[in-house]
């Protein structure tokens, strides 16, 4: 037992006047209690207490030690309760990262409705394409897509980003629609360097069988909005996550190609940088995240303006 639990002990001990009752309170046994306080007096080489029939009664020296023991403890409770009420409450400032188009288009709209569910929370946005050491750069919760590699983080999955071909329809209308996933490899394709960079698509028929398709294209890019941009400039086929094509599809300056053949989808997490001692803010973020990455979520994202793209 360490000074500062014997202190309380004692301090129980002199407000009770029964070592049976503080025993009780500590859920151990009384001969436990009379020890703790034998070995405070031998350790401080005084008598603290006069025990007799009748109950226990301070020293002089005892009461000077009760008065520093009773601040002592007083002050590392309320330390304490300021610590658990913080940690009930969603407060505070909250660093939060993400890649920049999922954090442009899908972080930044959940964001600014979190912060209006709870005015007590400042929120500081970090978007970067590069891998980010969230220890390293202070990063509360970073919004990740994909398979993760760090199991020593903490992690929650969120829900499945999804993914679409499409083109624009003048583009269809020069070089025809494919109809099968090996026609791909007649058209010029828009390759997103970050993820197909090895000029093969891979998606999964109606039958549901894997297909990999060899394609070419005289545009590639990391940057998912130059990809849009040159699909809706008749450029060729994009593949494409649904956040980032769903205003031109609704639009109608792109379309879905091959919408029977499914694209593979990434995983999307909530990853902050330990398992163990979570703060309330994170927790909260976290579960308000889960609850918006549905089969649809897509859909229902605000939309900024086709324009904007």
């Amino acid at each position: 037992m360490d000074r500062l639990d014997a202190m309380e002990m004692f301090v129980r001990v002199v407000e009770t006047g029964s070592f049976t009752k503080v025993a009780q309170e500590f859920a151990t046994t009384q001969p436990t209690v009379t020890k703790q306080v034998a070995a405070m007096e031998a350790h401080l080489k005084v008598r603290l207490l006069n025990r007799n029939t009748r109950g226990v009664s301070l020293t002089e020296p005892g009461a000077l030690y009760y008065e520093k023991c009773k601040a002592i403890v007083t002050e590392v409770s309320e330390a304490e309760n300021v610590v658990r009420v913080r940690q009930t409450q969603v407060h505070g400032q909250l660093r939060v990262g993400s890649s920049v188009a999922f954090g442009r288009r899908v972080v930044v709209p959940l964001a600014l409705e979190f912060m209006a569910q709870n005015p007590q929370v400042q929120l500081d946005l970090s978007f970067e394409d590069r891998y980010t050491d969230l220890v390293a750069h202070g990063i509360d919760v970073a919004i990740r897509l994909g398979k993760l590699a760090d199991s020593a983080l903490g992690a929650r999955t969120l829900g499945m980003n999804p993914w679409v071909l499409v083109a624009s329809p003048t583009y269809l209308r020069r070089h025809g629609t494919p109809r099968r996933p090996s026609d791909l490899k007649d058209h010029a394709t828009l390759i997103y360097s970050s993820v197909q960079g090895n000029d093969l698509w891979r998606l999964r028929n109606a039958s549901g069988e894997a297909v990999s398709v060899p394609v070419t294209g005289r545009l590639r890019s990391n940057n998912l909005s130059a990809l849009l941009a040159a699909a809706r400039a008749h450029m060729g086929i994009a593949a494409l996550p649904s956040y980032v094509a769903v205003e031109s599809l609704v639009a109608g300056r792109v379309v879905g190609v091959l919408k029977t053949c499914r694209l593979p989808e990434q995983e999307i997490h909530a990853v902050y940088p330990s398992p163990r001692l979570v703060p309330q803010k994170v927790q909260a973020f976290v579960a308000f995240l889960q609850g918006r990455f549905g089969k649809d979520w897509v859909a229902s994202l605000p939309r900024e303006g086709a324009a904007r793209k």
